[in-house]
């Protein structure tokens, strides 16, 4: 009887130490892209990351759009010193970029292939996804020049204003829809890292 309470105690004790490694390891990892997560409709973005008219200055044309990656927003210039800005979710640390790059493609719902460099980055992600609620990029995507990176939804409306990806802008799928459906292939994108003075 003895033997087999160590038994069961030492049994208790691997598995409470498995569980409590693999949580801390969840809790720590760099990435959060959770494939098949369906996001919750309710969920209420914080006022700062809700689409909106703003007063913008560029002397960009009407149509482009800008990400400002410091600040986590996304402007589609509309003329007259006003812009509509979406709340975003950017690039995280040593997953960050600038440039100037055009839409190349759009897709709704889109299937999700994760580049092999991500699969080498978190070998847990599926090799191909089919678009739906699940999919992490979300209700739609705009794909930028040929580069892997994208504008797209997701389906985790709560890392908007976060720097967590892998280097595409996430919107909630609400506002991505909406951009969509305002822009046409050959949208002219600038990606800046720090704010414009």
């Amino acid at each position: 009887m003895t033997k087999l309470r160590h038994l069961v105690w030492m049994v208790t004790a691997v598995v409470g130490l498995v569980l409590s490694t693999s949580q801390g390891f969840a809790q720590s990892r760099p990435d959060v892209d959770e494939p098949g997560l369906v996001p919750d409709e309710n969920y209420q973005l914080d006022p700062e990351w809700q689409k909106q008219v703003v007063y913008y200055r560029t002397n960009e044309a009407p149509g482009t759009i800008i990400i400002s990656t410091a600040e986590r927003h996304l402007y589609l210039v509309q003329g007259n010193g006003r812009a509509l800005r979406y709340g975003i979710g950017v690039g995280r640390e040593g997953f960050q970029w600038q440039g100037l790059l055009n839409i190349t493609r759009k897709a709704e719902w889109p299937d999700w292939t994760p580049p092999p460099e991500m699969i080498a980055r978190q070998p847990y992600l599926p090799r191909f996804m089919a678009g739906g609620p699940g999919n992490p990029l979300g209700a739609r995507a705009m794909y930028l020049g040929t580069t892997v990176y994208r504008i797209h939804g997701t389906n985790q409306p709560d890392t908007i204003g976060t720097a967590i990806s892998s280097g595409c802008f996430r919107l909630v799928n609400a506002d991505v829809m909406d951009l969509y459906g305002r822009v046409p292939v050959g949208t002219k994108v600038i990606v800046r890292q720090k704010p414009q003075l």
